[in-house]
């Protein structure tokens, strides 16, 4: 894996943090996100081909996210579970101080937040932005960009962010918002729907995290290589507080 130590990382939750125990719930979570991102992209279009004034700017309604947490009985130990190997990875990134957050286009409410206390997840994340703290969802660059700002993070401008999904929309999301901030964002797919997008953008394919086992050997060879990318902005940046 020939790519330089991460200054901060970025976990999508569904798919690639968490994984369904009922795989078919999740297909139906992402095809519902998607529809609506499509009749939206659709209605916007249609509005500017009539000459109808553009949509009030205002908070997502996020109705079919309501719904679908709306129905479910279950608590989230019985319809999700931390991915294999993924507590290892967050570990190793953890010990070595780099940041790391959560952009999803999920719910926080009742959903997300829940996932992070039951797996004891917050330990590892310090920032967690949901659905509700974002106007446009994903594959648009909002929630990254949200998380981003969020971390309070010092850049260079060589320095380069991860962000890990399952879904096209993630990398997408992930190249869109690398042409809106300095440091450089390097989208890695956790399965084979985002390794499709991986390949189609351009990307390497050592983006490609077969699974996290895997993965974490190459982020043990990677920090031994280049080790000490030794977190001094942090450190100028914690002297400039105190």
């Amino acid at each position: 894996m020939y790519f330089q130590r991460p200054k901060a990382v970025i976990f999508d939750m569904d798919g690639t943090t968490v994984r369904h125990v009922n795989p078919r719930i999740l297909g139906l979570l992402e095809f519902l996100d998607d529809l609506v991102f499509r009749s939206g992209k659709l209605f916007r279009r249609q509005a500017s081909l009539t000459s109808l004034p553009p949509p009030m700017e205002k908070p997502p309604r996020l109705l079919v996210h309501r719904m679908i947490h709306t129905l479910r009985r279950k608590s989230v130990e019985q319809i999700v579970q931390p991915c294999p190997g993924v507590l290892d990875v967050l570990e190793l990134f953890k010990t070595q101080n780099i940041p790391m957050a959560i952009a999803s286009n999920g719910l926080g409410k009742g959903y997300g937040d829940d996932i992070l206390k039951k797996f004891d997840l917050e330990q590892f994340f310090q920032i967690a932005i949901f659905r509700e703290d974002f106007k446009r969802a994903k594959p648009h660059p909002d929630g990254l960009l949200k998380a981003l700002e969020s971390l309070n993070v010092t850049y260079a401008e060589h320095d380069t962010i991860w962000y890990i999904g399952d879904r096209h929309k993630d990398v997408s999301a992930a190249l869109a918002a690398s042409e809106l901030v300095t440091p450089r964002i390097l989208p890695f797919s956790y399965g084979l729907n985002a390794a499709f997008a991986i390949f189609e953008k351009g990307q390497s394919p050592d983006q490609v995290i077969l699974n996290y086992f895997d993965f974490l050997e190459k982020m043990k060879e990677l920090i031994e290589s280049d080790p000490a990318q030794d977190h001094a902005p942090a450190a100028r940046k914690d002297a400039q507080h105190s």
